[in-house]
């Protein structure tokens, strides 16, 4: 199986830097743009299924990528974002003045945090992980589309690199980027990582986040 894993597009959230996690919060105008742009580049390949994490932004995104092959998106459970328990619906000021020492290691320590009513990454890779094995089995040899979020994208691409996930800062993971990944039966082979040249540079107007 090929890969194309792809960020979802920019939400009101990204730009004013506040955790989602899975609460469901909607592409922006700017992200369905961004969605569409994904899909032109996208729309020469012949792919055999699109799936995406359960939430509306990512759902959106795929179903705008989708709309040139006619398929169907189909709902991956394992690609839901990263449940931040107590931060979800914080600004980073709020989480930096409420949970200082956390927050701290978070930026610092990230696979050593587990949120308070939430998961941690270790967590989030494992069930992320199990969902793309599980579909890859089911297309070998074909082109597959998922759709995800930033923290999922970063776990996955550092699980197919074989490196674990201290490693989580080293990785950006912009709006609508695309990763490919060659699924092969004794490795993964990396092509691409947060690839928004369709975006960027060429639509000089139209920026990604990594947040």
């Amino acid at each position: 199986m090929r890969l194309f894993l792809v960020r979802h597009g920019e939400t009101k959230w990204n730009r004013e830097e506040v955790f989602r996690g899975q609460i469901d919060v909607e592409l922006n105008e700017r992200g369905r743009e961004q969605a569409r742009l994904t899909a032109q580049a996208l729309a020469g390949l012949k792919l055999a299924a699109i799936y995406a994490s359960p939430l509306s932004r990512a759902q959106e995104t795929a179903r705008i990528i989708a709309e040139p092959h006619g398929l169907p998106v189909g709902i991956l459970e394992g690609l839901n974002d990263l449940d931040y328990g107590n931060w979800q619906g914080l600004s980073h000021q709020e989480v930096r003045e409420r949970y200082p020492e956390l927050y701290r290691e978070w930026a610092s320590r990230p696979h050593t945090v587990r949120f308070e009513g939430g998961e941690g990454l270790d967590d989030a890779r494992r069930r992320a992980v199990a969902a793309l094995e599980e579909i890859a089995g089911r297309h070998r040899g074909q082109n597959v589309v998922a759709v995800s979020h930033r923290v999922i994208n970063k776990v996955l691409l550092l699980a197919f690199l074989g490196l674990d996930n201290s490693h989580f800062w080293e990785i950006k993971q912009d709006t609508c980027a695309v990763n490919v990944i060659e699924f092969h039966p004794d490795r993964y082979v990396i092509c691409r990582i947060n690839d928004t040249c369709h975006i960027n540079p060429i639509h000089k107007g139209m920026e990604t986040l990594d947040f």
